[in-house]
């Protein structure tokens, strides 16, 4: 990876959703308003400040740039289109923000 950009597997089983009655919500049905998605980092560029590999980032999927590798399905983006990470290694200190 180069620069800040950072590689994602796609989570397949979080297409389908279930509605309280039990109803299945394609992930092609629009809702209205965008839905973040929760997905595991790969690999980062040598200039990526807050992410590594292993971690669980929050981002938009829409419009971001989708690559296949060796038959699996990644996404790359930039690190500023990250919402949140979630990792052991931040602790109470680290808000996790920049800009």
């Amino acid at each position: 990876m180069l620069h800040d950009r950072i590689l994602v597997e796609v989570d397949r089983e979080a297409g389908e959703r279930r509605s309280s009655g039990g109803i299945v919500i394609p992930a092609t049905a629009a809702l209205g308003a965008r839905r973040l998605a929760w997905s595991r980092v790969v690999a980062v560029g040598p200039h990526a400040r807050a992410v590594e590999p292993g971690d669980k980032v929050l981002f938009e999927p829409e419009d971001k740039a989708e690559v296949e590798v060796a038959g699996e399905v990644y996404v790359v983006m930039r690190e500023r289109d990250i919402h949140a990470v979630a990792a052991d290694r931040v602790g109470d200190q680290a808000t996790g923000l920049y800009l």
